[in-house]
């Protein structure tokens, strides 16, 4: 299994997917691959839109890329997929559109057959069990929270510590810390703005500039930097 779990498209005052496109680069390969586009989590931008700002960075790391609303069979378009590219946005549009089309079993299934994932903020929260741990407003009511399930635990994309001045509200560590009240037997991986965690098979590397924070119910919070054997959240 491959996957490339992105936290954000973008870092502020950069262009579009700019920093982690190489990474993308050198996780599809040198040769193009038929990518298959999933932009149902974009809200505020069309679909055509979201495909021409995708392709536009893909085109730059020599990589062709559809998307998938211009099939009339979905299903068959992740069939005939080499790689499957899903897309940030709003996480709940994202997931009640995958059930709706059917799409949870038959990407699943290509992507533990070995074709590439990859996924950046909502399109790496639906690589885990649930979307559960998506930071996004509930905007639409999918018929449940299931995903793809690609790996055994959650990702809290753009992950951050901050608590504003002034703000009288949970942070995102109190946000996790009740996930995880009532669902005590996960794993939570914090995952900051500018980093990646990449699986090959039975081993997973972070890049980025920053640790990863993980999260167990009744246990501390623990920084995680590259130098951590991330392996053992594959088991």
């Amino acid at each position: 299994m491959r996957l490339l779990l992105i936290s954000n498209s973008t870092n502020a005052g950069e262009a579009y997917l700019d920093y982690p496109k190489y990474r993308i680069r050198d996780f599809l390969g040198k040769h193009p691959l038929n990518c298959l586009f999933i932009p149902y989590a974009g809200v505020t931008i069309s679909f055509d839109d979201y495909e021409a700002r995708v392709k536009e960075r893909f085109t730059e790391i020599g990589q062709t890329i559809v998307s998938i609303h211009h099939a009339p069979d979905p299903k068959t378009a992740v069939e005939q997929a080499e790689a499957i590219v899903v897309g940030g946005g709003n996480t709940f549009q994202l997931i009640k559109m995958i059930h709706e089309k059917g799409l949870t079993g038959p990407v699943r299934e290509r992507v533990l057959g070995g074709i590439p994932f990859v996924g950046w903020s909502a399109g790496s929260n639906v690589a885990c069990p649930t979307i559960r741990t998506t930071n996004d407003m509930p905007i639409l009511e999918p018929e449940s929270f299931d995903a793809f399930n690609l790996v055994p635990f959650q990702i809290n994309p753009h992950y951050t510590d901050l608590n504003p001045p002034g703000h009288a509200g949970e942070t995102r560590q109190d946000r996790i810390m009740e996930y995880l009240a009532v669902n005590t037997e996960d794993t939570v991986l914090g995952l900051r703005e500018g980093c990646i965690l990449q699986v090959e098979d039975n081993r997973m590397s972070l890049f980025g500039d920053h640790p990863v924070r993980l999260f167990r119910f009744n246990q501390s919070p623990l920084e995680l930097d590259k130098s951590y054997d991330f392996n053992e959240f594959l088991k």
